[in-house]
């Protein structure tokens, strides 16, 4: 289950229905899918073959396909990051930045915990902080960056409007954001 934390006053929102209407008042698509559709063993796995990545696209292709349908996703990959990646400090130092892009940015989370920080319609930062069964879909041309939590590993499936997936336009660090 979700929740928002305010970067400005460390207050939060922990309420299902809350959150969903928060995120709904940010543009931000919110969903929780079952993870029962999950095999066991690919549970809190990190470390993924590609036949366990197709494994994990297979478990939840309903649900890929609907949401496809609704929002004109066209392609889909999973993203596994953890301490077990020599890169991974790397690679989170440009996830950090922030950065807009000119499609959706559309994670669902299949194991861990992970951390989008959206810049809200006010101008200020909400942190949302998901889990396993939780799907954000960030609105194309909004500033954010995303983390991973204390745990520091995710395994999410990412969707993409074209099959080349999207590409991060970076803000200038001069100019505030």
């Amino acid at each position: 289950m979700a929740y928002i934390k305010f970067q400005d006053t460390d207050n939060e929102i922990t309420d299902q229905k809350e959150v969903a209407q928060f995120l709904t008042a940010q543009e931000v698509i919110y969903e929780q899918w079952d993870m029962t559709n999950l095999p066991q063993e690919l549970q809190e796995k990190y470390d993924l073959t590609d036949d366990e990545k197709e494994t994990i696209l297979a478990a939840f292709g309903a649900e890929i396909k609907d949401i496809s349908e609704r929002r004109g996703y066209k392609a889909a990959d999973i993203i596994s990051l953890s301490d077990s990646n020599p890169k991974l400090d790397e690679m989170l130092k440009n996830f950090e930045r922030k950065h807009i892009h000119t499609d959706d940015e559309v994670r669902f989370i299949v194991s861990g915990h992970s951390v989008f920080i959206i810049q809200s319609k006010d101008e200020k930062f909400f942190e949302v902080h998901l889990e396993a069964g939780d799907l954000i879909s960030v609105p194309e041309n909004t500033t954010h960056y995303f983390t991973l939590d204390e745990d520091r590993k995710t395994v999410a499936i990412r969707l993409f409007i074209t099959t080349e997936g999207w590409v991060p336009v970076y803000a200038d660090e001069n100019v505030k954001v």
